[in-house]
């Protein structure tokens, strides 16, 4: 990949304002701010970490977290709370332990797809070394 960013631009102004407004109003903005704080969530690597890991495990106690994260049980607790608020992670106690997963099926999907796209953007990589 070049160090070089080149910008592309339209020589025109508007090209299809029809469907500049159709795809404007389509546009949820409570719902585009929703889901840049779960990118933001997951941008952290301690946190895609975790997320990954509870993908992997399906369920790991924040001990367990903080043993893959090399981080400490407050850290992990404070990084896990995080995802839980945002509705990635669920919790569920047992006794004194409190065991965490990811919340639901499309969490599991948003892990899968970006690390399939990273393993495949590193593949395309190699490719044209």
């Amino acid at each position: 990949m070049s160090s070089k960013i080149k910008t592309v631009q339209c020589q025109d102004e508007c090209a299809d304002e029809l469907k500049v407004n159709e795809v404007k109003d389509q546009i949820d903005e409570t719902m585009t701010t929703g889901v840049a704080k779960i990118y933001r969530a997951l941008s952290d690597p301690t946190r895609l970490k975790i997320a990954q890991a509870l993908n992997i495990a399906e369920e790991l106690c924040v001990h367990d977290v903080a043993t893959i994260t090399e981080s400490t049980v407050a850290t992990a607790s404070h990084h896990l709370r995080l995802l839980r608020d945002l509705g990635l992670a669920k919790f569920r106690k047992e006794g004194k332990l409190v065991f965490y997963s990811l919340d639901d099926d499309h969490v599991k999907q948003l892990i899968d797809i970006a690390f399939t796209h990273q393993r495949e953007v590193k593949y395309r990589e190699k490719q044209t070394r």
